[in-house]
């Protein structure tokens, strides 16, 4: 059933979102040289990898790491990269991952493929087990301000507690932080 909804709204946000995307689309292309989207190696269900889209924020000579491990992440922003990510409009193309079926709406944020700490503490508690989500648990409860241990400990809470109402409250939430720019630091 999840699948089959996930399947259904992302064809339908996608129409929806198709000239939103296109304009920035354009504005990271008249902004900075390179393409558009950024394809990141990202960790799936079963800790499969898989390309995961998102508009390019950070110029094309960015180190390929969290940008919380890079030292001055402002410094690889583009000129509308800042912009993109306070607004989660970078995450748009995510809604391709949804209707390929490597990510659903909600689940755990997908790690990066060098996330080590984060994937094998995932794979302890049985997370890896779920799809993950463009938004989740975490995500509402913290976002990027979160260490790893503690989005962990949300991510097994949504593993444990999983349901059709908690997936609806997390998206509500979700729409609320995004409008009030709530936890993205960089």
């Amino acid at each position: 059933m999840k699948r089959l909804l996930d399947f259904c709204i992302s064809l339908f946000a996608m129409f929806l979102f198709s000239i939103p995307m296109l304009l920035v689309a354009l504005a990271v292309k008249l902004t900075s040289p390179g393409p558009v989207l950024y394809w990141s190696d990202r960790v799936g269900r079963n800790n499969a990898i898989f390309k995961m889209p998102k508009f390019r924020t950070m110029r094309t000579d960015t180190p390929a790491v969290a940008t919380h491990l890079l030292g001055d992440p402002d410094q690889w922003l583009t000129p509308v990269g800042r912009f993109l990510r306070t607004s989660s409009l970078d995450e748009l193309p995510q809604l391709w991952s949804i209707l390929a079926g490597n990510m659903s709406f909600v689940g755990p944020r997908p790690a990066l493929y060098n996330q080590d700490d984060l994937i094998a503490l995932r794979t302890k508690k049985g997370v890896h087990m779920l799809t993950p989500g463009l938004t989740g648990w975490a995500q509402i409860n913290g976002r990027d301000e979160l260490p790893i241990p503690v989005k962990v400990d949300f991510d097994e809470y949504y593993l444990r507690h999983r349901s059709f109402s908690l997936d609806m409250r997390i998206l509500l939430l979700t729409f609320s932080k995004v409008a009030k720019r709530e936890g993205v630091t960089h």
